[in-house]
């Protein structure tokens, strides 16, 4: 029997997820609730699917300077755009300024979820973000670009950790190029520092995560030093 049907909190979240009406754009009223399905949060960005038209967006979440983000892949939460959504930012032009904190609904995962990660998945366009390189000059972004790319990888993932200075790191193939990003995804964090491995792959890898990778979600970082790095805010099961 499905969990939707056993538990009744399930069931409120199915209902929620599905019957969500669709726009053909983000709502940028500020001021307004909006609801998204978590990829992947740190504390300087939450990048969410945006239920009411499916599209990726990135939260800016005010969370106090002593805590660290809670939410995980695949929560649904529920927040309130601030009055100014800061949406001048031209190196993330998904990002938009939420009031408060947000409100943990539930959990959503499977074939719909499975079906917008396919639709959403960042298609061959060049190097990733645009440019070679783990960085680029933030005078440099025009705003016609992505901050978010969700890789499908030709090879990979791997976790390996360095000695030199604790730091995890993500290798994956993509469309010939070999590609390595510092990972900020708690998770794969916690599954390095648990393994006392320095390098996790394949089976190995999903064993330690408790899911296979599929996917690997790239953020670009706001400006350090005028420029904007680009990093692994999450890896993800294929839904």
């Amino acid at each position: 029997m499905s969990i939707f049907n056993r538990d009744p909190a399930a069931r409120a979240i199915k209902h929620l997820v599905e019957r969500s009406a669709h726009r053909p754009t983000v709502d940028l009223t500020p001021g307004s609730t909006v609801v998204g399905l978590v990829l992947g949060s740190t504390n300087e960005t939450t990048t969410v699917v945006d239920l009411g038209s499916q599209a990726i967006v990135r939260w800016r979440i005010p969370w106090p300077a002593d805590s660290v983000t809670d939410l995980v892949v695949f929560d649904v939460v529920e927040g309130q755009l601030a009055a100014d959504i800061e949406r001048n930012d031209l190196a993330q032009p998904e990002s938009v300024t939420l009031s408060d904190l947000p409100r943990r609904l539930g959990t959503y995962r499977g074939r719909r979820v499975r079906g917008w990660l396919e639709q959403l998945a960042s298609p061959a366009d060049g190097p990733l973000f645009g440019f070679r390189g783990p960085s680029a000059p933030y005078w440099e972004f025009r705003g016609e670009r992505p901050s978010v790319a969700l890789i499908a990888a030709d090879r990979g993932p791997q976790l390996l950790r360095r000695h030199d200075d604790g730091s995890t790191w993500v290798r994956f193939g993509w469309f010939g190029d070999d590609v390595w990003l510092l990972c900020e995804d708690a998770h794969a964090i916690r599954t390095m520092e648990a393994t006392r491995r320095t390098s996790l792959a394949g089976k190995d890898l999903a064993s330690a995560l408790g899911f296979r990778p599929t996917y690997v979600l790239t953020t670009l970082s706001m400006p350090i030093d005028g420029h904007c790095y680009k990093s692994c805010t999450g890896l993800l099961p294929r839904g």
